[in-house]
């Protein structure tokens, strides 16, 4: 908004820093997911490694044609990054999810592809064996 010359800062309406922090945060955990430090997520979606940060932080907000760049680039759909948005402005990752990112980064960092194939056999069994009640 200009004001004689000056430009004055629109107020912030609504939940709009909010929604750039759980997008930012979003982005964030997709990219340790895979792996991927800020710079090479900055160098993937051509940006400076202090604007990826910014980003990952809801600092700076991302424009629509950059965050399908993004969500291209971390093999997701857009509304990934919208996923779980709710009222609330607690954005804290549950103990479920901080678990989930601990076992992704973990099984990134396992070199040897059988070892990981072994790990998603485990899984898959684990998973299979808690079955409902009465399905036996």
């Amino acid at each position: 908004m200009m004001m004689k010359g000056k430009i004055v800062p629109m107020p912030v309406h609504g939940r709009g820093p909010d929604i750039d922090r759980h997008v930012g945060e979003r982005m964030r955990i997709r990219r340790v997911m895979l792996g991927l430090t800020q710079q090479q997520m900055a160098d993937i979606i051509g940006v400076s490694y202090q604007q990826a940060h910014k980003y990952g932080k809801g600092a700076n907000r991302i424009a629509a044609g950059r965050l399908c760049q993004v969500a291209q680039a971390l093999g997701v759909e857009v509304g990934f990054f919208f996923e779980g948005l709710t009222g609330a402005g607690d954005l804290s990752p549950s103990p479920q999810q901080r678990m989930l990112l601990e076992l992704a980064r973990n099984f990134i960092a396992i070199p040897n592809r059988r070892h990981q194939e072994a790990i998603c056999t485990l899984a898959r069994v684990l998973a299979d064996a808690v079955e409902p009640p009465g399905q036996r």
